[in-house]
C-alpha cells in the first residue's frame, strides 16, 4: 500500500514535469507523462513523409521532454532501469485512459491561469472520485487555478510545488486551499516523505509560497548591499557559501544556475502581488534592477547562455578559470566586463572557518571587517524579514526553517541561525541597524523565552508557537532521527577524537565517525574495538552511520603518506592488518551489524559498508573503490568482497567461465567507478539484493536501527570459510593480456599497468594451478601483500600527495 498512491499522471513534459515523472520512477511509482499534440510538422518529419496523424509526430513534444530529462546533468534518474516505469502519451489520444486510472494527477504546464483552469475542467470529468489533483505552479494562487470547479473537486485539489531538480532538492511545498480535505493533505504528506523522500512543508496560498518568497527578498537585499559597498562576485560567493552553511554555489553562481531572466521575472511579478508587504521595495532596488535588466538585455542569463555573473575563461593549456562580472562598473556605465579570480582573504574568516557552524556564525557576525559586515547585514535583515512573514506565509517557524534547508540545501534554517547568534543579542544588533521585527518576537523574549527552539526533559524537540505563545513539540515522523537526537536521548558509551559509540535504545549501539572527511584511522579502530566487545556482551547490535555531509572518504591518506615518507613499512602493514581484522571481526560478530551510508562512500568507507551484515542506504549514496587513483588497490576486503559477491555465486554451477565477472570487478576498481545512486551501486553488487534503499535521508538511522532489531532474533553470523572462488593462473594470464594491450595502446601508463597487474593477481587468487574455493582470509592476505609492494613506489607516493593537495587523482 503506497498510501493509496500507486499510479500517477504528470501533465506537462517541460523541465519540471518530466523531472517529476522521472523521480516518481526512481521511487518505483509508475508514471504517465502527457503533453500537447503538435500542430505543425518539423522539416525532418516532412522529409520522412510523416503526417500529423503519425504516432511519432503526435508524441513528439512529450518524447522530446522525456529525452531531455534522461540526458540531464546531474542525472534525473537513479538508473536506466527507471525508464521502464514512465509511459509517454499526449493530451488527446491518451488523456482519458491515463487520468481515469491515476491515484494522483499533477499539472505542470505553462504558468498562466487560463490554460491551467481549462485543464482542471478536463481532469474533473475523467478523474477517479478519490484521486488527488494538484498543481505544480510556483506562483499562481491555487484558489485561482481551481475557480469554477465543483466542491468535490476542490476537496481533493491543492498545490504540490517541487523544487528543481526534484531528485536532488528535498523540498515539497504543499499548498492547500480553504476547501482542501485535511485527510487528502495528510495522505500526500506521508507519500511525499516516505515514498518520494521529500521534506514536506505546508504553506499558505500566498504569492511564491514560502521558500521562493524568502529567497527573493534575501537575494534582492543582498545584491543592493553588495552594489552599494562595491563587493566583487567572487567575494560574495566566498562569504555566502559553505562559510555560513550554504552550498558552494553561494549567491551569484546560484543565480547563474537558476537563470538571470527567471530571477528578474520572479522579482518583478512578486512585487505586484504583495502590496501589503512594506519590505517589498527591496525587490525594486534601483541598482540591482538596473543590473538585472542590463544582463537580460545583453543575454547574459547564466548557465543557459554560457555567461552571466560568471564567465569561463580558458588559459594556457586549456585550464579553466571563472571570472566574475564587474558589478558596480556594469551599473554605472552599462558596460559588461569581467574580473579575473583574486582569491579573497579576510582575517575574520581565517579565524572562524574551522569552528562548528553555530559558533562560526556568531564569530562572523561579531567581527569587524568587510567580510563580517556583509554576513552581519544579510543575516540580520533575513531574520527580521522572516519574523514578519509568520503567520502570513506559514503558521510555524519550523516550516519556514525547513523550507530554506530543504529548498536551498542550507545547513540551518533562519530561526535556527538566530538561536545560534542568541535571540537577545541579535535583537540588539538589529536595533543598531534600525531594523524592526514582528511584535511576537519581542513578546516571546519578554515572556522569558530566550530561544526559538528547545528540548523537553525527555529529549523531544520543541519550537515556539506564535499562535499559542509557548514552546510545543515539533510535529514530525517517528522515523526522523539524527545523531544529535541519539546523543540527547541515549548514553555515550565510548568516545575519542575520531569516533563515538552511543546507545540508541533497545540495546542497539550507534557508531559515528567524526574525523576529517570521516576518514578511518586508529582512533576509529579503537571505538570499533569497544563496539566489538559489547557485541560479544549484552548489546543487541550495531549501526554504523553519521549526520555528516558524507559517510566516509576512506582511510586517512595523510597517515599513509607520512608513513611512506618515513619508510615505516611495519607501521603500514599493522594499519592494514588492523583494519582487515577489525572488519572481519565485525563480520563474524555474534550480533548483527548494519551500515547506514549516504552521499560519498569511498575506498575504506565502501569496504566498511560491504564488510557488515546488512546495508540500509540512502538513495543518494555514491559508492566506489577508488584506491587505484592513489597508486594502490583496495586493502580492507574490497577486492575479496567483490569476488565473493560477483564471481562466487556463479561458480557453484558446472562449466561456468568466471572471466566476465572478473572483468566487471577489474573495471570497477581499475577505472575507480563511483555509482551515481544507491540503485546503481546495487546493480554493481556493492549492495546485495537483501540490502535496503531508503528515500528519505532523515529516516536513515531509524530504519537502520529497525533492521538491526529485525535481524537480531535468531541471528547467525556468516561463515568466512571456503566461500570465495579463486579462479587461478589461467584467468590471471588472460587478464594480463588485456592489461598489456591497454598499455601498448596508450590507454594506461606504465604505473597504471603495474597497479593493474597487482589487482588482477588478487582478483584471481594468485597463481593457483586451477580454480579453488578459498577462505576470505586468503584474499585479505593477497590484498595486503599487493599494497605493501605498491606503497613504496615513488609514483604511488606522488599520487597520494597529489590527492592530498588537489583532491583529485593523478594518472602518472
Amino acid at each position: 500500500m503506497s498510501h493509496g498512491i500507486e499510479s500517477v499522471t504528470v501533465i506537462g513534459a517541460g523541465t519540471m514535469g518530466a523531472a517529476i515523472a522521472g523521480h516518481l520512477a526512481n521511487a518505483g511509482i509508475p508514471a504517465t507523462l502527457l503533453d500537447m499534440v503538435p500542430s505543425e510538422l518539423t522539416d525532418q518529419e516532412q522529409a520522412a513523409g510523416l503526417t500529423l496523424a503519425h504516432p511519432k509526430v503526435r508524441n513528439r513534444i512529450v518524447q522530446g521532454g522525456f529525452d531531455r530529462m534522461v540526458k540531464a546533468k546531474p542525472a534525473s534518474l537513479f538508473s536506466q532501469d527507471s525508464l521502464s516505469r514512465v509511459t509517454l502519451g499526449n493530451l488527446e489520444d491518451d488523456f482519458s485512459d491515463a487520468i481515469s486510472k491515476s491515484d494522483w494527477i499533477v499539472e505542470a504546464i505553462i504558468e498562466r491561469p487560463g490554460p491551467k483552469q481549462a485543464l482542471m475542467a478536463r481532469i474533473e470529468k475523467e478523474a477517479k472520485t478519490d484521486a488527488i489533483i494538484t498543481s505544480n505552479s510556483s506562483g499562481i494562487p491555487m484558489a485561482i487555478i481551481s475557480e469554477g470547479r465543483s466542491d468535490d473537486f476542490k476537496k481533493r485539489f491543492f498545490g504540490t510545488h517541487f523544487f528543481n531538480p526534484p531528485r536532488y532538492l528535498r523540498l515539497l511545498e504543499i499548498i492547500p486551499t480553504p476547501e482542501s480535505d485535511p485527510a487528502m493533505l495528510d495522505r500526500m504528506k506521508q507519500f511525499g516523505e516516505s515514498r518520494l523522500g521529500k521534506g514536506v512543508v505546508i504553506c499558505k496560498d500566498t504569492p511564491n509560497f514560502v521558500a521562493n518568497r524568502m529567497i527573493s527578498f534575501i537575494q534582492s537585499d543582498l545584491f543592493e548591499y553588495v552594489l552599494a559597498n562595491d563587493y566583487t562576485v567572487e567575494e560574495v560567493d566566498a562569504l555566502t557559501g559553505p562559510l555560513i552553511g550554504r552550498p558552494k554555489t553561494g549567491s551569484f553562481r546560484l543565480n547563474d544556475v537558476i537563470g538571470i531572466d527567471i530571477m528578474a521575472l520572479v522579482g518583478d511579478n512578486l512585487y505586484g502581488m504583495i502590496p501589503d508587504d512594506p519590505d517589498r521595495v527591496i525587490l525594486k532596488g534601483e541598482s540591482s534592477s538596473t543590473l538585472m535588466n542590463l544582463m537580460v538585455k545583453e543575454n547574459l542569463l547564466g548557465n543557459k547562455t554560457g555567461q552571466g555573473f560568471y564567465k569561463t575563461v580558458r588559459g594556457e593549456g586549456g585550464k579553466k578559470s571563472f571570472h566574475g562580472l564587474k558589478l558596480r562598473h556594469a551599473v554605472e556605465t552599462g558596460e559588461i566586463d569581467y574580473l579575473a579570480p583574486q582569491k579573497p582573504r579576510w582575517e575574520s574568516v581565517g579565524a572562524a572557518r574551522n569552528l562548528p557552524l553555530p559558533q562560526r556564525l556568531k564569530a562572523m557576525v561579531n567581527a569587524d571587517d568587510r567580510a563580517a559586515g556583509l554576513i552581519r547585514h544579510s543575516l540580520l535583515y533575513t531574520m527580521a524579514y522572516a519574523s514578519k512573514r509568520i503567520p502570513e506565509i506559514t503558521d510555524t517557524l519550523v516550516d519556514l526553517d525547513n523550507a530554506m534547508r530543504w529548498g536551498f540545501a542550507w545547513e540551518m534554517g533562519i530561526f535556527e541561525m538566530w538561536d545560534a547568534l542568541g535571540v537577545a543579542d541579535a535583537l540588539e544588533l538589529m536595533s543598531k541597524e534600525g531594523l524592526t521585527t514582528a511584535p511576537w518576537v519581542q513578546e516571546m523574549v519578554e515572556d522569558g523565552n530566550d530561544s526559538f527552539y528547545s528540548f523537553s526533559d525527555s529529549g523531544a524537540k520543541l519550537a515556539y508557537s506564535v499562535a499559542d505563545k509557548k514552546h510545543l513539540p515539533v510535529d514530525q515522523s517517528e522515523l526522523v532521527l539524527s545523531v544529535n537526537d541519539v546523543k540527547r536521548n541515549g548514553n555515550t558509551l565510548a568516545e575519542n577524537d575520531g569516533a563515538s559509540l552511543v546507545d540508541m535504545g533497545d540495546g542497539v549501539m550507534l557508531m559515528e565517525y567524526h574525523t576529517k572527511g570521516n576518514a578511518l584511522d586508529p582512533d576509529v579502530w579503537q571505538i570499533f574495538g569497544t563496539a566489538l566487545n559489547r557485541l560479544h556482551g549484552d548489546a543487541t547490535g550495531l549501526v554504523i552511520g553519521n549526520d555528516g555531509p558524507y559517510f566516509s572518504a576512506g582511510a586517512n591518506l595523510m597517515l599513509f603518506a607520512m608513513a611512506v615518507q618515513s619508510e615505516a613499512w611495519d607501521q603500514i602493514e599493522a594499519f592494514l592488518k588492523t583494519g582487515q581484522d577489525m572488519l572481519q571481526n565485525l563480520r563474524k560478530a555474534p550480533k548483527p551489524v548494519v551500515a547506514a551510508p549516504h552521499q560519498m562512500v569511498l575506498a575504506g568507507g565502501a569496504e566498511t559498508m560491504m564488510g557488515v551484515d546488512r546495508i540500509v542506504a540512502h538513495a543518494e549514496t555514491y559508492i566506489g573503490l577508488v584506491e587505484f587513483g592513489v597508486g594502490i588497490i583496495p586493502g580492507w576486503g574490497g577486492c575479496k568482497e567483490l569476488v565473493r559477491r560477483k564471481v562466487s555465486p556463479h561458480m557453484h554451477a558446472a562449466n561456468v567461465n568466471p572471466s566476465p565477472y572478473l572483468q566487471e570487478i577489474f573495471e570497477l576498481i581499475g577505472y575507480a567507478k563511483v555509482s551515481t545512486s544507491a540503485k546503481e551501486a546495487q546493480s554493481w553488487e556493492y549492495l546485495a539484493p537483501t540490502d535496503r534503499i531508503v528515500m528519505n535521508r532523515d529516516h536513515l538511522l531509524a530504519e537502520a536501527k529497525q533492521e538491526v532489531l529485525h535481524m537480531a532474533d535468531g541471528y547467525t553470523p556468516p561463515s568466512a570459510k571456503a566461500n570465495v572462488y579463486a579462479a587461478g593462473a589461467g584467468q590471471l594470464a588472460n587478464m594480463r593480456v588485456g592489461i598489456y594491450m591497454l598499455q601498448t595502446g596508450g590507454y594506461i601508463s606504465e604505473h597504471d599497468a603495474k597497479i593493474a597487474d597487482k589487482l588482477a593477481h588478487v582478483l584471481c587468487g594468485g597463481e593457483l594451478s586451477q580454480g579453488t574455493w578459498m577462505d576470505e582470509q586468503y584474499f585479505l592476505d593477497l590484498e595486503r601483500e599487493a599494497i605493501l609492494s605498491l606503497i613504496g613506489e615513488p609514483k604511488s607516493l606522488e599520487r597520494i600527495q597529489y590527492m592530498l593537495m588537489n583532491n583529485k587523482a593523478l594518472r602518472n
